[in-house]
């Protein structure tokens, strides 16, 4: 006998074959090595299309297999890149009336892959470090922190959003 009051859940989409979410840019990095060491621009202001604003830099240490999840920002766009080491950057789009609400992109950003990405306002995001050494992720967002009013929305990083941070092997 079939039952017609139980659903068939939504087909399960990997996160990286999701549509990019609205408003998310990205960016390759490129290393220039010399004899001296190397460099790697990361976000310029005559970037048409990419730089909005300076509002401030700073870097993030993230220590192997911890997760730094869950938050947006109502006003902030971020401008992410891992400068050492590895993260998985996931981005949630909770957005009403998104065209990508619901969305859920993943980026494994950092020493073997440098790229910039931007992440809009309202957009949840958080990362977890994949690699064996500590990760440093540099954020150059639009506004500077206010210590007495911060634009900064937080959900613990597991059970809170439709995503697991567990490593899937395959």
């Amino acid at each position: 006998m079939v039952n017609d009051t139980v659903k068939e859940p939504a087909p399960y989409v990997p996160a990286g074959k999701q549509p990019r979410i609205d408003g998310v840019k990205t960016k390759a990095l490129k290393v220039i090595p010399d004899d001296r060491g190397w460099l790697m621009e990361i976000l310029r202001a005559d970037e048409a299309g990419l730089f909005e604003r300076f509002g401030q830099v700073y870097v993030s240490a993230t220590y192997p297999g911890v997760v730094k999840a869950w938050h947006y920002h109502k006003h902030q766009t971020d401008n992410f890149a891992c400068v050492h080491g590895m993260v998985k950057l996931v981005l949630v789009d909770t957005r009403p009336g998104s065209p990508t609400e619901g969305a859920i992109n993943e980026f494994s950003i950092g020493t073997l892959n440098p790229v910039l990405v931007q992440v809009p306002p309202l957009v949840y995001h958080g990362w977890k470090c994949i690699g064996t050494e500590p990760a440093l992720v540099v954020n150059t967002p639009t506004e500077p922190y206010r210590y007495d009013d911060p634009d900064e929305y937080r959900l613990e990083p597991h059970g809170t959003l439709p995503y697991d941070w567990s490593r899937r092997d395959g």
